[in-house]
């Protein structure tokens, strides 16, 4: 490129010499990120036949599966009690069903702007000036006890891993599938190991 053409024209000739650069390659120089692969966290092959629904919570692997009829027809991650909140294990039953029920126990404390100043506030943590207490939302509620634990819709942060306060978190997208195919007095299960 001649030095006159260069003047009037300096980001082409800075492109020109960039491209002439014998080490410079478009496809090794950039990194772009790659997406995060999206977690299979459920899976539903319900084939609609003969029989009820039953579930059974493994506390170990945090997963539950489905079967229908004792076929088998689905399993899910779940998030069950953290330390000092523990899932007890044992036979249950589904005893109510609500689609919009929120916790009497557990919620946070939003500032606001609707910024989280406690994550993990009961409904008698204090709450500072200009904040207030919001109850957590338990989507497509299934109580399984008389005291509190049942399963709903909930975040699994790391699959594998307990989270909650003695309930079983469900996936998002499943709990409202779950919810349209067991019914009062399905059985639950819950179970260490096996």
């Amino acid at each position: 490129m001649s030095r006159a053409l260069s003047l009037l024209f300096p980001m082409a000739a800075f492109t020109a010499n960039l491209v002439s650069c014998s080490n410079f390659s478009p496809l090794t120089s950039v990194s772009l990120p790659h997406p995060a692969p999206e977690r299979h966290l459920f899976e539903w092959n319900d084939d609609g036949g003969p029989g009820e629904v039953a579930v059974k919570i493994n506390l170990s692997t945090q997963r539950a599966t489905y079967t229908r009829g004792g076929r088998p027809i689905g399993w899910s991650y779940v998030a069950t009690g953290k330390e000092g909140h523990g899932t007890p294990p044992g036979r249950y039953s589904i005893t109510e069903k609500l689609e919009d029920k929120y916790s009497g126990s557990y919620g946070w404390i939003e500032d606001e702007f609707g910024n989280t100043v406690n994550g993990d506030a009961t409904p008698g943590t204090r709450v500072p000036t200009g904040c207030h207490y919001v109850p957590a939302p338990m989507p497509y509620w299934m109580r399984i006890t008389g005291y509190g634990i049942g399963m709903h819709a909930g975040i699994i942060p790391n699959p594998g891993e307990p989270a909650s306060h003695g309930c079983i978190r469900l996936p998002k997208p499943f709990a409202p599938i779950l919810f349209d195919n067991v019914r009062v007095g399905t059985p639950v299960t819950i179970v260490y190991g096996g």
